[in-house]
């Protein structure tokens, strides 16, 4: 009556999953955690907010570390598990440390991390320890951090894995691959939030690849946004020190400048900053509005899209791809408080039930 059910599909993890499009063969040993495949959310709500036709939401909070850090450090530890490395090492703000660490011990090797000193949330320094990361705090900012990482892994036997080891651009890749397999063509623009910019240089990468071989018809524009105390794209030059509460975009040299400025460019696409209030507020709308938790960093994107139509630009007829790099509970004391920054407590009750129907506005 019902017919044949279809045999379900288990992901399998971005490097199984596009094999042949990746820098790997035969020899190289898969390190996987099935990163990947994460879903384009309908996001009529934002949609209707900026004034496109569809809009989606790449939510990359559901890959397994909680970000999508881990479609690049599932390549990064990959190849250097087939080159023979004992240890990675990496600097962080967050994410990157979280994602290194579990990637690292699923291999069975050690993982460093270099943190800025104070300037990591709970979130995600517990997911290094709960992997069993060395976690040291340097005196300094994320930029030198990874001034140090770089001289550690180029003079000791230590394999660097942040977004400057082209391993990690080329799994981040993927992800627009997935967004592609998805609609079925390519977006008009995509949107992301920027910090070191190797996230927006990889999507472009794969788009590119994508039009190469006559999967899309044209590049989407590439949007990327920056939060205003921390926007070197936008100052057109590195900010020595950073400042916003979306700790995961608060670099001021970024690594992938180059690659970036090439993407921008040949997307004809923007980069542009929002202040530390409109991240929240976007974040609270996504979560309120949209029913995706992310942390305030992730929102970024979306509230530089939302900005861009209220000062004049139109995005009639639009199709729009909004990545959200990571999850809500990575960072969750910004959802604990309300718009005037007071925290948030539970009301209390009684126990009985025609009071608190009353309460509720049930009575």
């Amino acid at each position: 009556m019902f017919g044949k059910p279809k045999k379900a599909h288990q992901w399998r993890g971005v490097i199984n999953e596009y094999f042949s499009r990746l820098d790997v063969d035969k020899s190289t040993p898969i390190i996987t955690l099935g990163e990947g495949g994460t879903p384009l959310v309908p996001a009529p709500a934002l949609a209707k907010l900026v004034g496109a036709d569809r809009v989606y939401l790449k939510f990359e909070g559901m890959n397994p570390t909680g970000s999508f850090k881990d479609r690049g450090m599932t390549m990064a530890v990959s190849k250097a598990v087939g080159h023979g490395a004992r240890a990675v090492i990496c600097a962080s703000t967050g994410n990157t440390s979280a994602s290194a660490a579990a990637y690292a011990a699923a291999a069975g090797i050690k993982s460093v991390v270099l943190v800025p000193e104070g300037k990591i949330t709970l979130g995600k320094l517990s997911q290094a320890v709960a992997h069993k990361a060395q976690i040291l705090q340097v005196q300094g900012n994320f930029d030198d951090c990874l001034t140090l990482a770089r001289d550690l892994s180029d003079n000791y036997p230590v394999h660097l894995v942040n977004s400057v080891n082209p391993d990690r651009i080329e799994g981040q890749k993927t992800a627009a691959f997935e967004v592609v397999d998805a609609l079925g063509q390519g977006p008009d623009i995509h949107v992301l939030p920027v910090g070191n910019a190797g996230n927006y240089s990889a999507y472009f990468k794969g788009y590119q690849e994508d039009f190469k071989v006559r999967r899309i018809k044209k590049l989407p524009k590439m949007y990327g946004y920056q939060a205003e105390g921390s926007a070197p794209f936008v100052q057109g030059s590195p900010v020595k020190n950073p400042e916003t509460i979306a700790t995961a975009i608060r670099i001021g040299n970024p690594a992938s400048w180059d690659l970036a400025q090439i993407a921008r460019e040949k997307s004809q696409g923007k980069f542009g900053a929002v202040s530390d209030k409109e991240i929240l507020w976007m974040h609270r709308f996504l979560s309120q509005e949209l029913g995706v938790f992310v942390e305030p960093s992730s929102a970024t994107g979306a509230a530089g899209l939302y900005k861009a139509s209220k000062t004049g630009e139109s995005f009639a007829g639009a199709l729009i791809v909004v990545t959200v790099t990571g999850h809500g509970l990575k960072d969750p004391m910004w959802a604990l408080k309300d718009e005037a920054g007071n925290e948030i407590t539970p009301e209390a009750v009684s126990t009985n039930a025609a009071e608190v129907a009353e309460r509720l506005g049930l009575a």
